[in-house]
C-alpha cells in the first residue's frame, strides 16, 4: 500500500521550509505557487520521452536518461546559462562526484515556455525567503528511471544532500512500476518521513542544508514502467565546480 503525502498549502511553504526543512505541495498548490495552470506545467510532459541514455552510470545500469540545462535567476529574471558539465564533489556524491558530466541541454521549447520561466522564479523566491535574496545558480535535470533491465534506481548514491541551498523534485509522472518511495531525513537527528508521489507535477522542497533524502528502487508491473521527475537546484554563489 502506497503512503500517501501529506500536501501542503502554497502559502505555508516558506514556513515549512524554516521550521522543519522541506515541504510537500500538490500539482494545485505548485501552479499557486508559480502562478500558472497546472495544465501549462503537464503540456511540458512529452519531452520525456526524448531524454537519451546517462551513460555515466557506475553501477552499470542502463535504467535512467536525462537531460541537464543551467539557469541563473536574479529577483524577476531568468537567464539560461552557457551549457556546462554537472560536478558535484565526492562528499555529496560518493558514487559520481568528482567527475564532469556532460548531459545533452533541455529542448529550447520547453526552456521558451512562460510557465518553465514561472516556475523558476516561483522557486528563486522561495529561496530567497529562506536564505535572503541573491542571484541564484539553477541546475535543472529531466530524469526517466525505466525498469528495462528489471530494477531502476531513482537514487543510486543512496540517501544525501547535494551541496546546494533548495532542492526541488517534481514528480512528472509514474507508469506500470511499483516502489518508487521518497524518504526524508534530518541531517543531525532521528526524524524522518516516507511517502510516494504519485500526482503528476506535485512537489518535495527542501532545505538541502537541513535534510537529506532519497528515493528506493523501482520495478515493473506493466512493460515499458518508468518514473519522470523533474530536480531544479539553486545554490547561492556559483555552479558547483565554478
Amino acid at each position: 500500500m502506497l503512503l500517501s503525502p501529506s500536501y501542503s498549502a502554497a502559502s505555508e511553504v516558506p514556513t515549512l521550509l524554516r521550521s522543519r526543512g522541506y515541504a510537500v505541495v500538490s500539482p494545485q498548490g505548485v501552479g499557486a505557487l508559480a502562478g500558472c495552470q497546472v495544465a501549462d506545467l503537464q503540456a511540458l510532459g512529452p519531452s520525456w520521452d526524448d531524454l537519451p541514455p546517462d551513460t555515466y552510470l557506475k553501477d552499470g545500469g542502463r535504467y535512467r536518461r536525462r537531460r541537464h540545462s543551467c539557469f541563473v535567476v536574479e529577483g524577476d529574471t531568468v537567464r539560461q546559462a552557457p551549457h556546462r558539465a554537472h560536478w558535484q564533489p565526492v562528499e555529496y556524491n560518493a558514487l559520481h562526484g568528482g567527475m564532469q558530466r556532460w548531459f545533452e541541454p533541455m529542448q529550447p521549447a520547453i526552456v521558451a515556455a512562460p510557465a518553465w520561466r514561472q516556475l523558476l522564479l516561483a522557486l528563486g523566491r522561495a529561496s530567497s525567503g529562506l536564505k535572503g535574496g541573491q542571484p541564484w545558480f539553477v541546475e535543472a535535470h529531466q530524469f526517466r528511471i525505466d525498469t528495462t533491465d528489471g530494477i531502476g534506481r531513482p537514487t543510486p548514491e543512496g540517501a544525501h544532500r547535494d551541496g546546494v541551498d533548495l532542492v526541488a523534485v517534481f514528480l512528472v509522472g509514474r507508469e506500470g512500476i511499483k516502489g518508487g518511495e521518497t524518504r526524508v531525513f534530518e541531517a543531525d537527528g532521528p526524524a524522518g518521513q516516507r511517502f510516494t508521489l504519485t500526482e503528476p507535477w506535485s512537489l518535495l522542497l527542501l532545505d538541502d542544508a537541513r535534510v537529506i533524502h532519497e528515493t528506493t528502487p523501482i520495478q515493473p508491473t506493466a512493460q515499458g514502467g518508468h518514473r519522470d521527475t523533474l530536480v531544479l537546484t539553486y545554490r547561492a554563489g556559483g555552479f558547483q565546480g565554478g
